[in-house]
């Protein structure tokens, strides 16, 4: 039943029969605040892996405190989320995944998008800012490239997922050679 210390007969219609316990005194890992104006005195949250395990995480300020080009934030058994830095000039690659439907959000800075059926027709293409979102659907060549002057942070979710839990590829070099490898 609902916790009123105050004794009010009214609730809220919002928060009927939830709890009111604050986020500090729940496990670190299920309420995760950084640097995100609310809790200016927290320190910046540490990428890393998170998953199977409950998160609550600010997705905008991480994603933006990113600087690897792909660190796995949550890996579970259906569900992957990314964060990703793209440098100036500089694009994820052209990919493709033949199982695995992607959904990208863009946190800062601006793109080009490229999406098609095969490798060399690329028909689908797309100007991408802050806050615009991308569904690219399994079996579906795409690329991503940074047009801007900064860093082009995004995340993504793959579903399954698509990397090893606790994925950290500092640079592309790193994360094309992990493919090969």
């Amino acid at each position: 039943m609902f916790n009123n210390p105050y004794g009010y007969q009214y609730q809220y219609p919002h928060h009927v029969n939830s709890s009111r316990n604050n986020y500090y005194s729940q496990p670190n890992n299920w309420a995760f605040h950084n640097a995100n104006g609310f809790y200016p005195d927290r320190p910046l949250a540490t990428l890393r892996d998170y998953g199977p395990n409950p998160l609550v995480i600010n997705i905008n300020e991480a994603t933006k405190q990113n600087n690897t080009y792909r660190t796995a934030l949550w890996t579970g058994k259906h569900l992957q989320v990314t964060l990703m830095s793209i440098n100036v000039g500089e694009d994820i690659g052209l990919e493709i995944h033949p199982h695995v439907d992607q959904f990208l959000r863009i946190e800062q800075g601006q793109g080009i998008v490229q999406m098609g059926k095969r490798k060399d027709a690329l028909s689908f293409q797309r100007q991408v800012a802050d806050d615009f979102a991308i569904v690219i659907p399994a079996g579906t060549w795409h690329n991503v490239t940074n047009t801007g002057n900064v860093p082009l942070k995004l995340y993504s979710i793959y579903a399954p997922p698509n990397h090893p839990f606790g994925t950290v590829h500092p640079t592309k070099a790193a994360a094309m050679a992990a493919e090969v490898g």
